[in-house]
């Protein structure tokens, strides 16, 4: 049974938590592509704090920097200037080995295009992260998590046999299986048609509200981003506003003011 989404949870970074308990956090963050007359600046010195069990969406325009924060949050690449610590513990100085290793037992990652091995069932799927850590697979988990997200029984189907739902929900469970610091989720949903989109939203919702993970999800869709309890936009490599609780309404009349507004001013949040 997949789990119902908890009412009046929600948190934001403004809530009160410990220096300690931060999730995620970027200090100075830049990335800088090129140099001279023809750089690019896909971050403009980012500083940002996410505590323990937040969900947080971010949004921006083409080229406002999204895919880059996400990728640099995520230690999938190195920021030009700045630090980012994860679940307590600094990476950005981290040798490639050090940081393979930390991605594969301490995040969790879900991509609009499901990343699920075809040749693997979906318990195998599921375990994939404890086998690259070199843990032994626990399919107790694997069962309870599937169970979690709906496909209760389907361990040993394959992905093929799957809608694209339902393997967006096995890619849901291997994020979840190793109790990752953060979740880290890129466009989850923009492969989906919009009932199923909601129902997967709402799995990440619980995730937070009832496993006390912590996702970061960027997004384009005002709808998703209206899961999250807060949203970022951002705007030339820098975060220029934040929504907490926001409508589906609000988060979309603000992405158009943005959008509209020329020449954006960044301002970090």
């Amino acid at each position: 049974m997949a789990l119902r989404r908890a009412k009046n949870t929600r948190r934001t970074t403004a809530d009160a938590a410990p220096a300690h308990d931060w999730a995620v956090e970027l200090r100075g963050v830049r990335r800088q592509y090129g140099r001279g007359a023809s750089a690019v600046h896909a971050l403009r010195g980012i500083d940002l704090t996410l505590p323990r069990g937040s969900f947080t969406a971010v949004m921006g325009p083409s080229g406002s920097g999204k895919s880059t924060f996400l990728q640099c949050a995520a230690g999938l690449d190195r920021p030009t200037d700045g630090s980012v610590r994860l679940g307590g513990t600094e990476i950005t100085g981290m040798s490639e080995n050090k940081l393979t290793e930390l991605r594969r037992s301490r995040l969790g990652f879900v991509f609009q295009a499901f990343n699920l091995l075809p040749s693997l069932t979906v318990e195998q799927n599921v375990v994939l992260p404890m086998r690259l850590a070199g843990d032994r697979p626990d399919r107790r988990r694997a069962a309870e998590l599937l169970a979690q997200v709906g496909l209760a029984g389907k361990g040993d189907r394959r992905p093929g046999e799957l809608s694209g739902g339902q393997q967006q929900r096995v890619a849901i469970a291997r994020a979840l299986v190793t109790s990752p610091d953060v979740i880290f989720a890129d466009e989850p949903t923009g492969a989906l048609d919009t009932t199923t989109a909601a129902e997967v939203l709402a799995l990440l919702r619980n995730a937070v509200d009832s496993l006390r993970a912590t996702v970061v999800m960027v997004t384009h869709d005002p709808a998703a981003a209206a899961y999250a309890d807060q949203v970022l936009f951002l705007a030339d490599g820098s975060i220029v506003d934040a929504l907490a609780s926001a409508s589906r309404a609000q988060i979309a009349e603000r992405m158009t003011t943005l959008t509209a507004r020329r020449p954006f001013v960044g301002v970090a949040a």
